[in-house]
């Protein structure tokens, strides 16, 4: 069964288009009206091995906020319907990235319970035209529409533009892992029967 979603979103503010193949090899087509989530989202289609094609379009002249929140909202949409009944996924996962001196770490639950923790404190500063505070801002909507638990911590880093992409690149392959299934059961991984 193919693992696929294709997700649309309009609303007056946005207009997005999500496809997704969670067995995919990292093919992507990514087109949104800001250019530095287009390169962070090319990560996680790299680093994850997801085949992802987003389109999307929004208010940026007014800034950049609800592009970024509705792309995480779809792309967290995209990801819940590729996943299905969840059976025989490894659902667990954490993977640390380095980035020269920077540090992320990315731990998932894939539980059917959204739940977001961000320990990295980002200054209220801007990477070319992106406002870095909106980083927190898309795993938010992604964890909230996804169903996923989603857990991002850095002990330490200097540069802002090494340590928000290793949080993209943490959050990939982590996010490949967990969504990955596992030779050992066709089952769903919980006692309870159900995600």
């Amino acid at each position: 069964m193919a693992r696929t979603s294709h997700v649309k979103r309009s609303t007056s503010e946005t207009q997005i288009e999500v496809k997704l193949n969670l067995d995919g090899s990292g093919i992507q087509e990514i087109k949104t009206p800001v250019p530095f989530l287009d390169h962070m989202l090319s990560q996680l289609a790299r680093h994850g091995y997801f085949d992802l094609t987003i389109k999307a379009q929004g208010d940026t002249d007014i800034d950049f906020h609800h592009t970024v929140e509705d792309v995480g909202i779809a792309v967290g949409q995209a990801f819940k319907e590729a996943l299905g009944d969840k059976k025989g996924i490894r659902r667990f996962s954490e993977a640390n990235v380095p980035l020269n001196e920077a540090l992320a770490q990315c731990i998932i639950d894939i539980s059917g319970r959204a739940f977001f923790v961000f320990n990295v404190e980002l200054p209220k500063a801007k990477l070319g035209e992106f406002d870095v505070e909106l980083v927190p801002e898309f795993f938010q909507a992604f964890s909230a529409n996804s169903g996923i638990t989603l857990h991002l911590n850095s002990p330490y880093w200097n540069n802002l533009h090494h340590i928000t992409e290793a949080l993209f690149k943490s959050f990939a392959r982590a996010l490949d892992s967990a969504c990955s299934l596992d030779s050992r059961t066709s089952e769903v991984p919980s006692t309870k029967g159900t995600l």
